[in-house]
């Protein structure tokens, strides 16, 4: 027959160890509880010896609870260390940025300056079409980062360029006009020419740009739409004046033709070819080289 007394004496020893684990804390509060009878029941003298443990057993637990306390306090500590050491950590990368800067691009029209690339971002300046600005090579959000003033701000990417924008010389524009159909296959100084015109002449409302004959083939030349001959001559003499800025080549108006360089001649005569249209009486004709 098997002897099972071994194998009942271990467990009895592993009860005994959780008795012994379970009775700790029972005891504990029967000391409390043996501890305030005494005081009620005693003498002063032992009354005030048990009033002390007691104070004793009741300090412990209070700085255990301190401890707890002051360990979540740690935790909001680290938190916040952690998002100093971030900041700090991004205001050392933008540093480097700046100073590592060495490219720049054009703008190549008018841009609002960013603090950041977020959408809620504030405005803190603009910059003019045609400005040189120093970038730091990071980009977000659509945005890229530039040196302005010796910060670290944010403009449209779209906007920068690395070739030198034409940009409007006094009395003209390269804002964009109303109908920008009419850009569709200029070149970039046609399209300098229309934009001037067409802020400098609101009145004007009809344009012919690119087709496939003559001038117009090439993107290169613009019809500017009037039988106004006051108005006609207006816009004739505003081309002129700036022909240089708009690198025209020719000016055709009311059977007439100017050229840059020709225009110590003036206005020459041109032959009939046998319509207002093709005289240029209804349109100032006007070219880019």
């Amino acid at each position: 027959m098997t002897d099972l007394r071994h194998k009942r004496d271990t467990n009895a020893r592993g009860l005994a160890r959780k008795a012994v684990l379970v009775s700790a804390p029972i005891a504990t509060l029967a000391t409390l509880g043996a501890v305030t009878l005494g005081v009620m029941s005693g003498s002063p003298q032992q009354s005030s010896s048990f009033a002390a443990d007691a104070g004793a057993v009741t300090s412990l637990l209070a700085d255990r609870g301190d401890e707890a306390s002051r360990a979540g306090d740690r935790t909001g500590l680290k938190v916040l260390d952690r998002k100093q050491v971030e900041r700090k950590q991004d205001q050392r990368a933008t540093a480097r940025a700046i100073d590592n800067a060495r490219k720049q691009l054009w703008t190549t029209t008018e841009l609002n300056v960013w603090t950041g690339p977020e959408k809620d971002a504030l405005q803190v300046g603009e910059l003019r079409a045609g400005r040189k600005v120093l970038v730091t090579g990071r980009e977000s959000g659509g945005r890229t980062e530039i040196v302005y003033n010796d910060k670290a701000r944010w403009v449209t990417t779209e906007y920068l360029s690395e070739q030198k924008p034409i940009t409007a010389a006094a009395g003209l524009s390269m804002k964009p006009c109303p109908d920008g159909s009419v850009e569709n296959g200029l070149t970039s100084r046609a399209v300098y020419v229309y934009r001037s015109v067409c802020h400098a002449f609101p009145m004007i409302s009809s344009y012919g740009g690119w087709d496939n004959h003559g001038e117009h083939s090439s993107g290169r030349a613009l019809d500017i739409m009037t039988s106004d001959v006051a108005l006609g001559n207006a816009i004739a003499a505003f081309l002129q004046a700036h022909a240089a800025e708009l690198h025209l080549y020719d000016i055709l108006w009311r059977q007439r033709i100017w050229t840059q360089e020709r225009s110590g001649e003036g206005w020459r005569p041109v032959a009939d070819r046998g319509s207002a249209t093709a005289n240029h009486y209804d349109h100032v004709h006007v070219s880019a080289y």
